[in-house]
């Protein structure tokens, strides 16, 4: 992806002291969220931007450096620039957009659920609709993305932008439940990938592509399934659930196995690859998505309510598969 002009400044957080990092922020649940590396002795959750007024969708674009994000209700995508601190509007509007990701080459993937339908920018910025139907039906509203290596993309499709005009435009549902899909490559095709959720939200794959995990906001718990030779789904089970109110929203993985997930009022939950859960990242607001990225991608980015924060980590994200296997 081709670097972009250097973004219109909105404001600038620069040597980041105490004022803006909060200390202190690690709860160790089991030894091996320390023994694994998953705290650091600097420990510090830095503030990058406030003033979102639902932050969602980081993404880190490496081509160009950026750290960009959603603003729901504002209607933006806004992009954080890692060399000078500055922050800028990307697009507005934008559909409402939540989720965002890469495709395979470079593109901007982005799901906007507003206009309840998935995109892809080109490289010369203008937008092609991918997908805003499912057997002759409109999606509900998209909400999060991840491109597989063979370059299928699977996106979630609860109600939630349908629910009111706050993030979306109020309106019934015309499919009348909430599913995953997946967007054959080759003929665009939008096929059913998986269903039986109440409310689908973040999907990533393992880093071998071999299963898939859909975190189940309104379940409050994440869910993983096989991912067959032919790109379908089988054997769903439960990997993790929430207790005590807590509700899953985006998740990540990093570079041993480990599953990261925003929970919102709970802060960010680390599971170990057996699904037990072994620490915990707390965050002064409700966490709703989180993304590696950086040079080394051992920053850990998370947007939670009206602001943008990035912690240095000890563990990188997952290394993307290159090709399909």
């Amino acid at each position: 992806m081709a670097p972009r002009p250097r973004p219109r400044s909105l404001g600038k957080v620069a040597n980041v002291t105490t004022a803006n990092t909060i200390k202190g922020i690690y709860e160790v649940l089991d030894d091996r969220f320390v023994t694994g590396r998953c705290t650091n002795g600097d420990g510090r959750l830095e503030v990058l931007h406030d003033g979102s007024r639902w932050a969602e969708g980081p993404l880190y674009v490496p081509a160009w450096r950026q750290l960009i994000w959603s603003d729901i209700p504002n209607d933006r995508i806004l992009r954080w620039d890692e060399p000078t601190g500055t922050v800028g509007v990307l697009r507005t509007p934008a559909g409402n957009s939540n989720g965002n990701t890469l495709d395979r080459e470079g593109r901007l993937i982005s799901c906007e659920q507003g206009n309840r339908r998935v995109t892809r920018t080109e490289h010369d910025g203008s937008v092609t609709v991918l997908a805003d139907r499912y057997d002759g039906k409109r999606l509900n509203s998209p909400n999060d993305a991840v491109v597989r290596s063979d370059g299928s993309v699977w996106f979630s499709d609860p109600d939630f932008g349908i629910l009111s005009d706050y993030e979306g435009h109020r309106a019934e549902s015309e499919i009348g439940a909430c599913h995953v899909y997946r967007l054959d490559p080759g003929t665009g095709e939008v096929r059913l990938a998986a269903d039986g959720f109440d409310g689908p939200n973040g999907v990533v794959f393992s880093p071998d592509e071999r299963q898939l995990y859909v975190s189940d906001s309104r379940a409050a718990r994440i869910r993983v399934f096989d991912v067959r030779d032919d790109g379908t789904l089988t054997d769903g089970r439960t990997f993790a659930e929430a207790k005590n109110g807590v509700h899953f929203d985006n998740i990540r993985f990093d570079d041993e196995g480990r599953l990261w997930a925003a929970a919102l009022d709970d802060g960010v939950h680390c599971y170990d690859p057996d699904g037990t859960l072994i620490g915990r990242l707390l965050v002064p607001e409700r966490v709703s998505n989180i993304t590696f990225g950086g040079p080394k991608n051992n920053r850990l980015f998370i947007t939670a309510s009206t602001s943008l924060y990035a912690l240095m980590m000890s563990v990188t994200g997952a290394p993307r598969i290159q090709r399909h296997r």
